[in-house]
């Protein structure tokens, strides 16, 4: 095989690490300084020049896309350690958690920068199917085992968990987001 296939097919490493490096940078600055990071700033952190940064994101909203997957696949990962390690009733309640946070940051960055750019990465990242896929596995696991009913469709415990998110954003009770997702799970319970 040729270098130019070879390099067609897969990023050169220095390439690869480039493109980590500027999503670890924005996430970083877009959390802090929202809509006020500046792409040069974001260039400089992650070691690279503007040029690297725009020949990978020729837009600010392909930055924020780009982080915003970055991180949803992060989350989505976790999924299958999860059920390795844990009951699925307990794998199921980690990954709330873990979604939990990436929700909080997302809300966050959401403030701050454009909340369109952030819609539009959710929507391009194909979020609500992915996360449906993730807990289906985790109710069918769980379904499998006895832990959980069968038959409850992933979409409607995505949906509940997305109504928790919403209705606890702005609640000065701190410890209100997990005891409505503790009351989510235990709802799930074979024989319930």
């Amino acid at each position: 095989m040729s270098d130019v296939t070879r390099s067609a097919r897969r990023p050169r490493a220095d390439a690869a690490r480039n493109r980590a490096a500027i999503l670890d940078a924005a996430r970083t600055a877009f959390t802090a300084a929202g809509e006020d990071a500046s792409l040069e700033a974001i260039a400089r952190s992650a070691g690279v020049g503007i040029g690297t940064l725009y020949r990978n994101f020729p837009t600010r909203e392909e930055l924020v896309a780009a982080v915003y997957a970055s991180e949803l696949d992060a989350v989505l990962a976790t999924v299958p350690a999860l059920l390795a390690r844990h009951t699925p009733d307990v794998a199921l309640r980690a990954f709330l958690d873990t979604y939990a946070g990436f929700i909080a940051t997302k809300r966050g960055m959401a403030e701050s920068v454009r909340a369109g750019a952030i819609r539009s990465a959710a929507e391009s990242a194909d979020t609500r199917r992915r996360v449906n896929e993730a807990v289906g596995l985790i109710l069918a696991a769980g379904a499998e085992r006895g832990v959980f009913r069968a038959g409850t469709a992933a979409d409607d415990v995505t949906a509940a968990m997305i109504g928790v998110f919403l209705t606890t954003a702005n609640s000065a009770d701190p410890g209100q987001t997990g005891r409505l997702l503790d009351l989510l799970v235990r709802g799930l319970a074979a024989g319930e």
